[in-house]
């Protein structure tokens, strides 16, 4: 009987970094890395699904949930998937499969290009980042200008104090707002396991409000895409139809990967292994 998962702690970079581990240590290894702004429990309905099957895990990235934040700050995607090789290599998870969203999408592509015979196979959750578009209009900006406007956004930041909210009720429905798809049952529980009690009495999401703000010299769009040509595991890249992001097998970014499909969800967000779970977990069932 799966009753929930346990907490755990974890060390990378001298930060104590958090993770559900929801049992079944004898079955294959299924890591569920979660977005940005986020926490692990927003996986808990995929892996309750999951968990007689696999043995699921399910991190906290710095800077969320109940992850120590970055001690300066600042949160770097190489940081980000040093975290998830630490996670992997201690755990002794590999080979191991990987469903990320958003930034762990992002973060979990870049792991598997780096170490292809370490994944089994990858689910990517709208997670590829900016499209092409968007790139364009990045790079048409000099590297000294973002810089410049990183330390003003930094330093903006720095003066900007959490979102409180009066009660648990106001922070629910701030939830509802940001995701109109969601359930009732879903919303509330997001709100409960995303959000911490102040000493003032009011409420306070947990996240380092500076995971809004990434470095300006990332990684190269031209070495994101070899990484994502290294990946040799099958690969499923899931979007939202009403989504912001740029569809890869529209905007032609699907054409750099070898083995990678993807699959459009109708009435769904940003967020479709949420807007459209009952899809979710039956693709996946079936893709892993």
């Amino acid at each position: 009987m799966i009753t929930g998962p346990t907490s755990h702690i974890y060390i990378s970079q001298r930060l104590r970094l958090h993770y559900v581990d929801w049992g079944n240590p004898g079955a294959a290894p299924l890591l569920l890395v979660h977005g940005n702004r986020d926490h692990c429990r927003s996986w808990d309905w995929t892996a309750r699904a999951l968990a007689r099957d696999w043995h699921v895990l399910a991190p906290d990235l710095r800077g969320h949930g109940d992850s120590d934040w970055s001690l300066d700050g600042t949160y770097s995607m190489s940081a980000f998937v040093y975290d998830l090789a630490q996670l992997i290599h201690q755990l002794e998870l590999r080979p191991v499969t990987i469903v990320g969203h958003s930034l762990g999408g992002s973060v979990s592509l870049r792991y598997t290009g780096l170490y292809p015979d370490a994944v089994r196979k990858l689910v990517v959750v709208e997670g590829m980042a900016l499209g092409p578009e968007h790139i364009a209009k990045l790079e048409a900006v000099s590297m000294a200008q973002r810089i410049r406007d990183w330390i003003d956004e930094r330093r903006a930041m720095a003066g900007r104090q959490p979102k409180r909210y009066a009660s648990l009720e106001e922070a629910y429905q701030r939830m509802q707002e940001a995701n109109s798809y969601l359930t009732d049952e879903q919303a509330r529980h997001l709100t409960d396991h995303g959000i911490i009690q102040n000493e003032d009495g009011t409420y306070s999401w947990k996240f380092d409000n500076c995971v809004r703000i990434f470095p300006p010299d990332d990684t190269e769009p031209d070495v994101i895409r070899q990484l994502w040509g290294s990946i040799t595991c099958p690969t499923r890249l899931i979007y939202g139809k009403d989504s912001w992001a740029s569809n890869p097998a529209e905007d032609g970014r699907l054409a750099y990967f070898r083995t990678a499909e993807v699959s459009l969800y109708e009435n769904a967000g940003h967020w479709p292994h949420h807007d459209q779970l009952e899809r979710f977990v039956a693709e996946l069932r079936e893709f892993l």
